[in-house]
């Protein structure tokens, strides 16, 4: 049986339509379908085969995790006094260098206690010149005592001498006069006055040499006793200096620079807060990047520090990354946990573990991306362990 399909009529230049006729035989649609059936079935195969075998070639040189995100310095900027916020520098998103102030804190009390502690120290070091000064005057008395010792000494063994000579001379006076009388009464008295005349000098020198050596004794403890004071001026001078310290680093901590280059965030301060030691007023994030991937651990078996990595980065598609693994962490992320598990105790549940794994972009990558990357965006990462 033919079908016939009658075409629209068409316009003739004369005054009669003709219409035209096409017959379609069904056995003929059936045989040419049959013809492309095969040619389908081939390239639909082979592209089936190309696919699996790239999958398999992938899967067989690198092992991949899409637990993976990046990392790095999040430094949390906040006051190591308490204050009041008087100006603020910088906002969200702002680039700074190291160094750089973002907040200055009222410093006008910690300038009045900088000036009271430099007062006070100014006024020890008076104290410690005075105590200086009796220093030196007891230094000078001691050494008059001393002076007078020995002058007493001398004066002692002069005495000594004297009265030696006039125990000889009434001594021998005395045998004169008793031999026969070449002597006169007179003179044998004046022998004896002179013997103890001279006794009584003697004895006066050694009470003179006990006062001054007594003085030389009080001397001596007037010098230790000054330099004591020296001492304790000297311990007032470094109390008061090291308030002079904690006073200028209070007032330096007034105003808070950025200890590294990086990227403000999570500002939460405005002027006039009053903040506190400790609060956290901004987020500054280092220009150092990382990725840190949480493989399974069924994963580590070829997986070493050096092995080469591919990264894509979800935030930035068609972006090939490339890097190397700087190290394997230490235990898993379990252990590290605020509270780990304890397989020990109740039901046991055999759980994969993941273990954190660091790894550095090449300088090729990060000069590629500039500053399009940040911290905590989610990473694709193939490891090349084969």
């Amino acid at each position: 049986m033919d079908t016939t399909i009658e075409s629209p009529a068409v316009p003739a230049t004369g005054s009669h339509a003709t219409a035209t006729t096409h017959t379609v035989h069904p056995a003929r649609c059936k045989a040419a379908a049959s013809r492309w059936k095969p040619g389908l079935v081939v390239a639909a195969g082979l592209a089936l085969v190309v696919w699996s075998s790239k999958f398999a070639i992938h899967a067989f040189h690198f092992v991949e995790t899409d637990d993976a995100y990046i990392a790095g310095h999040l430094h949390q900027i906040g006051p190591q006094i308490d204050g009041q916020v008087k100006e603020i520098l910088v906002t969200d998103n702002q680039s700074v260098k190291a160094g750089d102030v973002l907040v200055r804190l009222d410093s006008l009390e910690f300038e009045i206690a900088l000036q009271k502690a430099r007062a006070v120290l100014e006024q020890a070091r008076a104290q410690e010149t005075q105590t200086r000064a009796a220093s030196a005057q007891a230094d000078a008395q001691l050494t008059e005592a001393q002076a007078r010792v020995t002058q007493a000494e001398a004066q002692v063994s002069q005495a000594v001498a004297q009265q030696e000579l006039a125990r000889l001379t009434l001594t021998r006076n005395e045998q004169l006069f008793t031999n026969g009388g070449a002597i006169t009464q007179a003179e044998l008295d004046n022998a004896r006055s002179a013997f103890r005349a001279a006794e009584a000098a003697l004895a006066a020198a050694h009470a003179n040499l006990a006062a001054t050596q007594s003085g030389v004794g009080s001397a001596l403890a007037a010098q230790n006793s000054a330099h004591a004071q020296i001492a304790a001026a000297a311990a007032s001078i470094s109390v008061a200096e090291t308030a002079v310290h904690e006073a200028e680093r209070k007032l330096a901590y007034a105003t808070i620079t950025a200890p590294t280059a990086g990227r403000v965030g999570n500002k939460a301060v405005e002027v006039g807060n009053r903040v506190l030691a400790g609060q956290s007023l901004f987020s500054l994030a280092a220009p150092e990047m990382w990725v840190v991937a949480n493989f399974k651990e069924t994963q580590l078996a070829r997986m070493h520090a050096g092995e080469e990595v591919e990264l894509t980065v979800d935030a930035l598609p068609n972006q090939t990354l490339h890097g190397k693994i700087e190290s394997l962490a230490p235990a898993s992320g379990a252990q590290f946990a605020l509270l780990p598990p304890d397989n020990a105790t109740g039901n046991f549940n055999k759980v994969v573990q993941r273990v954190p794994v660091k790894i550095t972009l090449d300088d090729a990558s990060l000069q590629q991306l500039g500053d399009r990357l940040r911290l905590g965006l989610s990473v694709i990462v193939n490891v090349k362990v084969r």
